[in-house]
């Protein structure tokens, strides 16, 4: 019994190690799990003919990679310059890139075959970029470059990614429909090198697009251009070009958007600022209008006291005089819900800012409001003495002031009708908890301004670590501007040189050749800390 046991195990233990061999085994078939991943892009190994091959005269180009590669974008991407008749034939496969020459070539001719963005790896989608293949028909390959540095006119950050183009003087295409074929793109510090040029005179151009990448040729609807003034006459290697793109502001006025909202606001929406809006029918609506613009002037709420109408033409004009007409039809059957809707400034955790008055905004103008259907608890206790102002800027601001205490919650409390608007409309009940925000959450600056030039203007821009500007001041002398009760954090300071004196940063426009107001970026970060009163001496330099 004993060995049957035994031989019974024995052959037991046996299958189980079998099979265990059998799993470690097909285990040991899977492709490894994890690494690194790759973000090298596809190298060049070998380029039949060789690149810079002079007295080129074969019809067929083969070069070889590292990994298998594919074509992306190649009829936006690939180009040639000089610019040729009939494009090669492309062919990834594989390793290999194979071009097919379709047409003879001119004689003593350097042509470069720029491939941008086109050549990409199988796996990761890695990309080539700026590869050039290029060859001479004749003893001379065109030798000369130009190198510089891409910014943002209005942060001075080097910009990646935006694409540097030259065009020969005689064939500046830039506003029309054939793309520049001299072209490269930026790096990560905003460097860029156009190689192997021959002697001529240029145009040269940055151009950034929404997307990376893009079709070179310019929309002043949506990309940022920057350009020199004069043309570059090359003659040897030209360094240190320094270009500065901006978003130019539209020559034309165009509506963007229009609606007559639920409430019967009517909301306009433009591609520049607006200077006047009039309606031109029905012409009976035009003087019972009432019209509040956007701070930047490019968007329009509009109230009328009746929505009647079927068609509706607003005229809308910009500082130049350019007008157009936007037409708003609606259809009899629809109808609108006048409403009052009450909104507040209080920041996050329902704070209202110290030093400050609760600022109550509401969704169409005021006529009247009424204090005694309004009331205010201090720790749930009523209080008097609070009232309310009217915010001569705006006809749909109220300020309630009181006598705001640390340590205290308040809560506001506005019942039926407190607010009447234009249209007799009457508000609904509202009400709002909130305390004092603490004075450590607060800083105080001062920053003494000296400018250079005492005739000029200069526009002292306060920005947030957003870059957002949530002040904007306008000296002309040397000045100490008291920045009070401003929440802690870390701000900077831009500068504009107001050339024209008009209170605003005025765009260039490249068809004039005009380049944008001067704008220098103090380049020391601000820390405002709780509690603290700094002082910050600033000198603006003298505009270049």
């Amino acid at each position: 019994m004993t060995n049957f046991s035994n031989s019974r195990f024995r052959l037991i233990f046996s299958g189980y190690f079998s099979i265990s061999l059998l799993f470690l085994g097909c285990a040991n078939m899977q492709q490894p799990m994890g690494g690194p991943k790759d973000i090298t892009p596809p190298k060049v190994v070998k380029e039949t003919p060789s690149n810079l091959t002079r007295n080129f005269s074969a019809s067929k180009i083969e070069i070889q990679f590292d990994e298998f590669i594919k074509l992306k974008n190649e009829s936006s991407e690939i180009s040639i310059s000089p610019a040729i008749d009939k494009m090669p034939i492309f062919k990834a496969q594989k390793k290999i890139l194979d071009l097919k020459l379709e047409q003879a070539f001119e004689k003593n001719t350097t042509y470069t075959i720029n491939f941008g963005k086109a050549i990409v790896d199988v796996n990761e989608g890695n990309i080539l970029q700026n590869y050039s293949y290029v060859f001479s028909t004749g003893d001379h390959i065109d030798s000369l470059s130009i190198s510089g540095n891409v910014k943002s006119t209005i942060t001075t950050v080097p910009l990646k990614d935006v694409t540097v183009f030259v065009l020969p003087i005689g064939q500046d295409s830039l506003f029309g429909k054939k793309k520049a074929n001299i072209f490269t793109s930026t790096d990560s510090a905003g460097n860029f090198i156009l190689k192997n040029l021959r002697e001529n005179t240029y145009r040269i151009y940055a151009l950034k697009k929404p997307a990376a990448g893009g079709d070179r040729i310019f929309n002043p609807n949506t990309d940022e251009i920057g350009f020199l003034k004069d043309s570059i006459v090359l003659k040897k290697n030209i360094k240190d070009i320094k270009l500065n793109v901006f978003k130019e502001t539209p020559s034309s006025l165009r509506n963007l958007a229009d609606k007559i909202e639920a409430d019967g606001r009517i909301l306009l929406v433009f591609n520049k600022p607006v200077a006047e809006l009039k309606i031109v029918y029905p012409v009976s609506l035009d003087e019972k209008k009432i019209v509040e613009f956007s701070a930047k002037k490019d968007s329009a709420f509009v109230w009328l006291p009746e929505l009647t109408f079927d068609s509706l033409k607003i005229q809308a004009s910009d500082q130049a005089k350019s007008a157009i007409t936007v037409t708003i039809n609606r259809n009899k059957k629809d109808t609108y819900t006048r409403a009052i809707l009450v909104s507040d400034n209080l920041i996050s955790n329902q704070k209202l800012k110290p030093r400050a008055d609760l600022v109550l905004s509401l969704s169409s103008p005021m006529a009247e409001f009424d204090v005694s259907k309004m009331s205010l608890l201090q720790d749930s206790v009523p209080v008097k003495g609070f009232s309310l102002v009217k915010d001569s800027n705006s006809l749909r601001k109220v300020m309630v002031k009181f006598a705001w205490r640390p340590n205290k919650t308040y809560s506001l409390k506005l019942a039926d009708s407190s607010f009447t608007d234009i249209f007799k409309t009457k508000s609904k009940t509202y009400s709002r908890k909130f305390t004092l925000d603490s004075d450590d959450n607060y800083g105080n600056l001062s920053i003494v301004a000296a400018v250079p030039d005492t005739t000029k203007n200069y526009l002292v821009q306060w920005l947030n670590e957003k870059q957002i500007s949530v002040r904007t001041d306008i000296i002309s002398t040397n000045t100490a501007i008291k920045y009070q009760t401003y929440p802690t954090g870390k701000y900077t300071v831009r500068v504009v040189y107001d050339a024209n004196k008009n209170g605003e940063w005025d765009t260039g426009n490249v068809r004039q050749k005009l380049q944008p107001e001067k704008i220098w970026n103090y380049e020391k970060v601000i820390t405002l800390r709780a509690n603290w009163d700094v002082e910050e001496k600033i000198a603006i330099p003298a505009d270049q």
